[in-house]
């Protein structure tokens, strides 16, 4: 096997990433979670089937809710600035683009969530002897996740 990170042999590395949301681009997050969609099975069996199982057939598609999480800068309040614009039955949504990059910094996979908007915030946790960063991280629904490669 060749050692070139580029030969599609080899697995890409999943620590180089950019997150753009709205206007705003390139923003640190330090993990986004979260990336998956599944397909609900709806289950049936008809009254005069001689078989004594169901069948499965694909359903609604499932959106998860995606995390990401990030360390808290001085005067940064994006996450919460954004969670306080919902109003009754009202939320600005953005689009969301999660890229995974090489190591000359293109992107090789890119998620896009559509209509995006935030459920929870979390806020980091305060411990006097700890010697951590403060993250905090942000649960965000969408409506529909797309991948593109290259």
């Amino acid at each position: 096997m060749s050692e070139n990170p580029q030969d599609p042999t080899w697995p890409i590395p999943k620590f180089y990433f950019m997150v753009d949301w709205g206007a705003t681009t390139n923003i640190p997050f330090q993990e986004v979670s979260g990336l998956d969609i599944e397909s609900v099975p709806i289950e049936y069996r008809h009254g005069n089937s001689p078989v004594f199982s169901k069948i499965s057939m694909p359903g609604m598609i499932k959106n998860s809710n995606v995390t990401m999480r990030k360390g808290v800068f001085a005067n940064d309040n994006v996450f919460w600035d954004w969670f306080t614009k919902i109003k009754m039955n009202t939320i600005e949504r953005q689009n969301i683009v999660i890229k995974l990059l090489d190591e000359t910094g293109h992107p090789t996979m890119t998620w896009t969530l559509q209509n995006a908007w935030p459920t929870k915030i979390s806020a980091t946790d305060l411990k006097p002897d700890g010697s951590e960063v403060a993250v905090e991280s942000i649960e965000i629904a969408h409506e529909g996740l797309t991948i593109a490669n290259g």
